[in-house]
């Protein structure tokens, strides 16, 4: 057995005294209290350990965190809050790589430890989000790992430019092809869905498509992508976010829809939106289909809501999908650590022996209490190494 760093001692795992022997930024050993020893002792305080948590779905380019107060510029339309966003973002002075670094610090001291982010790429700005959010994941690495969405805003059929550029930003380094209402904003569903499945195979990429098409135009936008990707062999290896119509449409046409993306391996992202339906979680769930959260957009031209804590954010989808019982909650927290990490490709989250030491504590006797009152963090750790205390980076 290698040499213990650190034991993270008298904690709780989900209601049950332990300490962690942490060792080369993992977990070591999980034993009764008091019962390990190492160079650093860290006191848990009977508070309830978590495993770090995952944000399946941010946009760190687009955050105004920090900056004064931007009111908030409402339209009716995806396509015209796209435009009102271009505006407001074009007038700030602060590039993307500050406001971003600012949100990761945010949210990386409220525990988040892994992301997904989407940042827009298209013929106007190019790929300099792209190289910006490249740039700081280097530079965060200790405070979180960061998987980056190549994310066509503006169109991929429609926009003119809109495949090349998204296959530049691929070969620029992101990790992830994204593609966005294939009928609302360009009009050619087996068009983008063409392209974006293209340069998936092409490059060996996985793909999350925003989804805001309502009703039965949105539910079968989401038989053919699950069509897709069972076709060309990218079964788990497709997220859709938002999938409003999943919430929307008839008892028929939502079994039939979560049925093949099950078979498919398509998974679906919610962040509990407030006036949108959210998709019915208990029964994706229980259908076999992947359902994960993210907190989507954090105080910018979309929303002024959001901090970027997803266990807050895991209250807030189990409130708006009647997650009650203690074993729904527990469900909760899988939303936010789990089921994201699986989408992501990452480790299994658990705090257990030869796991990743990725982990929170908060003041709570068990898992259902700690989704249900999302307490404040404690104490971040990060691969062994404690970031934050009480809400701030050390």
């Amino acid at each position: 057995m290698p040499d213990l760093d650190l034991v993270l001692a008298h904690i709780r795992l989900d209601g049950v005294p332990a300490d962690l022997g942490i060792g080369g930024g993992r977990i070591l050993r999980v034993a009764p209290p008091g019962s390990l020893t190492a160079p650093v002792v860290e006191d848990g305080a009977g508070l309830l350990a978590l495993p770090g948590l995952v944000d399946g779905h941010i946009h760190l380019d687009k955050s105004f965190v920090g900056l004064d107060w931007i009111p908030h510029r409402p339209d009716p339309s995806v396509a015209g809050r796209i435009a009102a966003e271009k505006l407001q973002l074009r007038a700030l002075a602060e590039p993307v790589g500050e406001r971003a670094r600012r949100l990761v610090a945010q949210i990386a001291a409220r525990g988040t430890t892994a992301l997904r982010s989407h940042v827009d790429v298209d013929a106007e700005v190019g790929l300099a989000g792209l190289e910006a959010l490249l740039e700081l994941r280097g530079d965060v690495a200790s405070l979180l790992s960061m998987q980056i969405v190549a994310f066509p805003q503006s169109g991929v059929v429609s926009h003119p430019g809109g495949a090349r550029v998204l296959e530049d930003a691929i070969r620029a380094g992101a990790d992830v092809v994204g593609g966005l209402d294939p009928a609302g904003i360009d009009e050619d569903v087996e068009g983008q869905l063409a392209i974006v499945f293209g340069i998936a195979e092409r490059h060996g990429v996985p793909i999350d498509i925003h989804l805001h098409d309502p009703g039965e135009l949105g539910a079968w936008q989401l038989r053919r992508i699950a069509a897709r990707a069972k076709a060309v062999g990218l079964q788990g290896r497709v997220a859709v976010s938002h999938a409003y119509a999943l919430g929307a449409v008839p008892e028929a046409v939502l079994a039939r829809t979560a049925a093949v993306l099950a078979e498919a391996g398509v998974a679906i992202m919610t962040n509990g939106p407030g006036p949108d339906p959210i998709p019915p979680i208990k029964r994706l769930l229980a259908e076999g289909v992947v359902v994960f959260a993210g907190s989507d957009n954090i105080r910018d031209a979309w929303s002024p809501y959001g901090n970027g804590d997803m266990l807050e954010r895991a209250r807030l989808i189990g409130y708006r999908a009647g997650l009650l019982t203690d074993a729904e909650l527990r469900l909760g927290l899988d939303l936010v650590t789990i089921a994201p990490a699986r989408v992501l490709g990452l480790p299994n989250p658990g705090l257990a022996e030869g796991a990743v030491a990725d982990l929170v504590l908060v003041v709570a006797q068990h898992i259902p209490e700690a989704v249900a009152a999302a307490p404040p963090r404690s104490l971040v750790m990060k691969a062994g190494r404690i970031i934050a205390r009480q809400g701030s980076l050390v």
